[in-house]
């Protein structure tokens, strides 16, 4: 495992390109409604990062053919933009990636579509609530345990599930670098955090089992129960002060 620590400088860099990603949930938010199709908020959000002068992280990467994964109601993650019309009472998690000048952030938030059920308002909110908690856990010498656990921590004190097949990873140059990182665990274990790491730390979690299950698509993944999923990531780097949210769209949300 070979984990690319990153200068202040390239920092900055990704929290540029964080700051693009963060506009362009906001954006996202502003026009979800029942009615609209998630291919016209893909195609919003990609408009928008090309015109600050950005590229999506996520178009054909692997071959994937949308700027942003839309994942409505039992759909966890990797859906692809199209004719889905949401509904009143969806959930939609949507993710994102930006790269500028050749490094990348990637986020997530999941959206309530009009007024929703208390067990989705439950869901999300614990989601949201765990991703902040494992936020704090991302300091110099904690272990990388610390931070899978403190997800598993909020979100199973709620009685909801953790997926367990899909992980959050390090980011930099590209999307996907070392090391891979579990939403559950022991606290203690793993490998110590050191300043100029970054981490996507992305808790996923349904409110029934934590199996899932692949869709024929082959990208879109649904719990194998049906119940509903959420989805919440950040970009942070680990630094001598702390932990650096790159993609603070919780402040933009407050």
């Amino acid at each position: 495992m070979a984990i690319v620590k990153k200068t202040p400088e390239q920092i900055d860099k990704m929290r540029a390109a964080g700051d693009i990603l963060v506009r362009t949930l906001q954006l996202v938010e502003r026009k979800i409604r029942p009615g609209v199709t998630t291919k016209e908020l893909d195609t919003a959000a990609e408009k928008f990062i090309r015109s600050q002068g950005a590229t999506p992280a996520f178009k054909g990467y692997r071959g994937f053919p949308g700027s942003l994964c839309t994942s409505p109601n039992s759909m966890v993650v990797h859906g692809i933009p199209g004719p889905y019309a949401l509904r009143k009472g969806d959930v939609l998690s949507v993710d994102c990636g930006v790269i500028l000048d050749g490094w990348v952030a990637d986020a997530a938030r999941t959206f309530a579509v009009g007024s929703i059920s208390s067990t989705a308002r439950k869901l999300l909110d614990t989601t949201a609530a765990s991703l902040l908690h494992a936020a704090e856990q991302c300091r110099v010498g904690n272990r990388l345990g610390d931070v899978s656990h403190a997800v598993q921590e909020v979100v199973e004190a709620q009685g909801l599930s953790v997926v367990r097949s899909l992980v959050g990873h390090g980011i930099g140059r590209d999307m996907h670098e070392d090391p891979q990182i579990p939403n559950y665990g022991p606290a203690g274990k793993g490998i110590k955090l050191e300043e100029g790491m970054v981490f996507a730390i992305e808790p996923m979690v349904t409110t029934g089992r934590h199996a899932v299950r692949m869709g024929e698509d082959h990208w879109s993944i649904y719990s194998q129960d049906g119940s509903l999923a959420a989805h919440f990531e950040f970009t942070i780097a680990i630094t001598a002060d702390g932990p650096s949210i790159l993609t603070p769209w919780h402040e933009a949300a407050a």
